[in-house]
């Protein structure tokens, strides 16, 4: 194995534990509750302090990895990561384990970005670009269904705390190899004059962190008065953000990348990625367990296909297809694939045979997922200056943190209205056609706004540098 084969391995194994404690938490929540006393209010709090602080942050995360260093930053997030996955599995406070869940997701947030600016870094031939985003999309693709599955063995077989102790031996074996195969920072040049706006920091964190309460909270009846108190501070949050973005001489999200086509039209596609693949899985894992009677793990090894059909498809036909095509005709067909599985789901009986009624959509899921986050991402990073490499990573990764939220709590509270009129069955249907229907929403926005310029090849071509 060859140094940039070895940091590729190295990277798409972290992050496959970052995407994976965002779905394997929720199979163990019950034993949790039951071991620390947590009501179901509160149990929903240990997901979401996770995705909340993860959603969050990747802005700063972002523009960090920009100022300090890619890999100095990315050292920091995984051992930030590793030690809070030993503090939550250590956990007996409920207080503690929510604060160590919100470490994770602060550490998750500072990871990927600096992940993303490390494979542009290591893997500068177009070919062999292509290939790293391959393995490195898939590895989203898996850990968010790998994650079900695992959650349920591993809380089966070892209890509650091994989801987040597994998580040690492999950021302790990660920290060991990170100096070793990972490209050194660069010293001087525009790194060392960058520095970090506090002030874009402060507004933009608390105002994703407000913007993602106030999504969550405002599909439960009880909490929808002070979602909407904390939507309205977040978007006047947001506006002050914007306007010192503006002004700011080194601004945290420079406003100049929106209006990179690559950049905005990336995140935009990006948010409907995450308002469809997440849903998804809860939504599959609701029919199985509360219409069909499957037990945890069962329901976890059902959405099992999914991941083996990610990690087959990435290893094998995306890279080709990515070199014949590119990434513009990866994304519209990953989504397309994706709208065509939710819309098998959204036919599911009312007594299902797996063979015939699961697993073809699951198989087709399996592939598009990986398709789309290679399809949304590489575009993004491979347009602007290696500078910006970190903040633009962020910019597209955030989008899709935010459209999971909306996308979870909108076709949720969907599901929970037709429930109400037409029976549980008709609002899991509903919902899994309304996730359809943003899928191939995502795929023509992708077509008309990711197009390939007439005279810009299909493959990755070297970035394009942006003016300043």
């Amino acid at each position: 194995m060859n140094r940039h084969t070895a940091a590729l391995v190295l990277i798409t194994a972290v992050e496959l534990m970052v995407f994976l404690d965002g779905t394997i938490v929720n199979v163990a929540l019950p034993s949790i509750g039951a071991r620390l006393q947590l009501s179901e209010a509160s149990l929903a709090w240990v997901t979401n302090a996770y995705l909340l602080a993860f959603g969050g942050c990747m802005l700063v995360g972002g523009r960090v990895a920009d100022v300090l260093g890619a890999r100095r930053v990315f050292t920091f997030g995984l051992a930030l990561f590793t030690g809070a996955s030993a503090l939550a599995g250590l956990a007996d406070d409920p207080w503690l384990l929510l604060a160590a869940r919100a470490l994770q997701g602060i550490a998750a947030a500072v990871t990927v970005p600096a992940q993303l600016a490390l494979l542009t870094r290591t893997f500068t031939d177009p070919a062999a670009r292509r290939r790293a985003f391959g393995v490195w999309g898939a590895m989203g693709a898996v850990g968010a269904a790998l994650g079900t599955a695992a959650g349920g063995l591993l809380t089966e077989a070892f209890g509650w705390r091994s989801i987040f102790l597994i998580n040690l031996p492999v950021g302790a074996v990660a920290l060991l190899f990170t100096g070793r195969l990972l490209p050194a920072d660069e010293t001087g040049g525009h790194r060392s004059a960058r520095r970090l706006d506090l002030p874009g920091a402060v507004l933009g964190t608390s105002g994703l962190l407000l913007l993602g309460y106030a999504i969550g909270a405002f599909a439960d009846p009880a909490t929808r008065i002070p979602a909407l108190v904390a939507l309205f501070a977040a978007l006047l949050l947001l506006a002050a953000f914007t306007a010192v973005q503006a002004r700011s001489t080194a601004p945290l999200m420079p406003l100049r990348l929106l209006g990179v086509r690559q950049v905005s039209g990336s995140a935009v596609v990006s948010a409907l990625v995450g308002a469809v693949h997440v849903p998804a899985f809860v939504l599959l894992t609701l029919y199985l367990q509360n219409s069909q009677g499957y037990s945890p793990v069962q329901s976890g090894l059902a959405v099992l296909p999914v991941a083996l059909a990610a990690l087959v498809a990435s290893r094998t036909a995306l890279p080709v297809l990515t070199e014949r095509f590119g990434t513009h005709s990866l994304l519209w067909a990953g989504l397309a694939l994706q709208a065509a599985a939710l819309a098998w789901f959204a036919t599911v009986p009312a007594t299902v045979h797996y063979a015939s009624d699961i697993l073809p959509a699951a198989l087709l899921l399996g592939v598009g997922l990986p398709a789309s986050f290679i399809g949304v991402t590489a575009p993004a990073v491979t347009a602007v200056e290696q500078a910006d490499a970190g903040v633009t990573a962020g910019i597209v990764n955030t989008a899709q943190r935010i459209g999971s939220g909306l996308g979870v709590a909108a076709l949720l509270l969907l599901a929970s209205h037709v429930t109400g009129t037409a029976g549980y069955l008709a609002g899991l249907r509903t919902a899994f056609a309304a996730a359809a229907v943003l899928a191939l929403l995502g795929c023509l926005l992708a077509l008309v706004l990711l197009r390939p310029a007439p005279t810009a090849s299909v493959l990755l071509a070297p970035r394009t540098p942006v003016s300043r």
